[in-house]
């Protein structure tokens, strides 16, 4: 049992500090920009709740954020009362957000200054994920900080692997974000041709998910787009989000993301249609607007 602190607590850090209390047998301590929040989950999980992010990580072995961008995450750790201003010598930073890696490098550097280890650990999987403890976790780090951070990760993830140094984790979570980009137009435009068609569509997916064409969005979404309901997981502004961080790396490096950008102007056209809460898929939403 280690003692660990998590820091925001939205759809994914609730049920993943959850994890790390109920699976992992870890004392947890929390804090969320909403205190009302960590009281709540303190009082769920038997955990404790704390006012500040430095508060939450004093004494913590490892502590946990996940937050909604660079600035959010500056914010926690680096900030005024951030957990920088609590944590002990030795302790090591997992940062499960979606950030830039030009970040994650920043607070690698700014750890090893005061004395601590950091990870950059985007994760994947969305809420349905976060909440059975199945994530796929991408980090970034050396390897003796990873070894010794893997046992405690595993309380909220299925896959957990070293990429490489610091920004490795979030580069590889950019990868992810590129590869569902253009796997869920394709999705939506195949959708969109067989309803066009006038195919049973649930006949259709049956038989391809079977061959080339499968994928976990096929196999997990197909039922939700065909019947027009985009409630169901990661939302279009979180995405774009994502989408922001990948083409300003893909500016920085150089490589050339044609899709990407494109599918990237699909998912505004989704927001002016309302649709900035609705899942990733609904950009089947956008092709069948009248």
């Amino acid at each position: 049992m280690a003692k660990v602190a998590f820091i925001g607590l939205g759809v994914m850090g609730y049920p993943m500090a959850g994890h790390l209390k109920v699976k992992g047998g870890h004392e947890v301590a929390v804090y969320n920009r909403t205190f009302a929040k960590a009281e709540k989950w303190a009082a769920e999980f038997g955990g404790a709740a704390f006012r500040t992010p430095a508060e939450a990580a004093k004494d913590a072995d490892f502590v946990f954020t996940c937050v909604g961008n660079d600035d959010d995450l500056r914010a926690v750790t680096t900030g005024k009362d951030g957990v920088f201003d609590g944590m002990k010598p030795g302790a090591i930073l997992i940062d499960n957000t979606t950030a830039s890696a030009e970040v994650a490098r920043e607070l690698d550097a700014a750890a090893r200054e005061r004395g601590f280890a950091f990870i950059d650990a985007p994760v994947s999987g969305g809420q349905a994920g976060a909440e059975n403890g199945v994530l796929t976790v991408m980090c970034g780090g050396d390897e003796a900080t990873f070894a010794t951070a893997k046992p405690v990760i595993d309380a909220y993830a299925r896959m957990v692997g070293l990429m490489g140094p610091a920004g490795a984790g979030q580069l590889t979570k950019m990868v992810n974000q590129i590869c569902i980009a253009g796997l869920v137009q394709g999705l939506a435009e195949g959708v969109h041709f067989g309803k066009k068609a006038g195919l049973d569509m649930e006949a259709v997916i049956d038989v391809i998910s079977k061959g080339a064409a499968g994928s976990w969005q096929m196999e997990n979404r197909h039922k939700t787009m065909i019947a027009g309901k985009y409630d169901f997981g990661f939302a279009i502004d979180w995405m774009r989000k994502d989408l922001d961080i990948v083409l300003s790396e893909a500016r920085r490096n150089g490589a050339k993301l044609p899709v990407t950008a494109l599918v990237d102007q699909f998912y505004g056209d989704v927001q002016e249609m309302g649709g900035n809460r609705w899942d990733t898929s609904s950009l089947l939403a956008r092709l069948e607007r009248k």
